[in-house]
């Protein structure tokens, strides 16, 4: 569920009245990550390194208040869910959208991951969940590898969005070079940085 709420009772009132009429509002960091742990969990339990991807992203962000806040048109509206999106080849070999709600039991969103992107291949139809969640966008490149990317500012979409390509091997570990834009009425380098450092450390804890 979403809701429109009034900037100046938040803690991005500032933020609000600093960056949303601004011409380029979107921030993008740059971050290498260590997957050792999820190339290994991907083998050994036979599931997908995009999904245990997108599980860490949204175990991640889910405890920080920052993403649940987003500006959407000219207001600030709050959610109470959040779902990570993935970008689905469909049965025509084009591309659609495929928006999972963020569960904490990694087996429950494994399923819904597996589910509905067979779905959306299948009717090359979108699934779209913003009325109901904050939506991380996530796009992965696997057929390069690529040192980051920069997305564009549609002044429509302004959902926190994470892109990575191929991931590397080095010396027995493996390593994934991401980007990741946010609008900065949504939040602060400080609040990104955290959300990076979290991911990474989510990532290493994966069983």
């Amino acid at each position: 569920m979403k809701r429109e709420v009034d900037p100046k009772e938040t803690t991005r009132a500032q933020a609000f009245e600093l960056w949303m009429k601004a011409p380029n509002p979107m921030v993008t960091f740059f971050k290498m990550l260590d997957v050792t742990r999820l190339v290994r969990v991907s083998s050994r339990r036979g599931l997908k390194f995009n999904m245990l991807m997108d599980w860490c992203i949204g175990k991640a962000a889910a405890d920080i208040k920052d993403f649940y806040l987003l500006p959407v048109g000219d207001k600030l509206v709050q959610y109470d869910a959040l779902a990570v999106n993935t970008i689905v080849k469909n049965r025509n070999g084009e591309v659609n959208s495929c928006d999972i709600r963020f569960n904490e039991d990694m087996e429950a969103f494994n399923q819904e991951y597996l589910k509905y992107s067979a779905e959306v291949a299948e009717t090359c139809a979108d699934r779209d969940l913003s009325e109901d969640c904050m939506v991380i966008g996530t796009s992965a490149i696997i057929d390069t590898e690529i040192d980051g990317a920069v997305g564009m500012n549609s002044g429509i979409f302004n959902n926190p969005f994470i892109i990575w390509g191929r991931y590397r091997k080095k010396c027995f570990r493996y390593y994934l070079p991401i980007s990741f834009q946010f609008h900065h009425t949504q939040m602060d380098g400080a609040h990104a940085g955290k959300f990076l450092q979290r991911l990474q450390d989510v990532i290493r804890k994966v069983g």
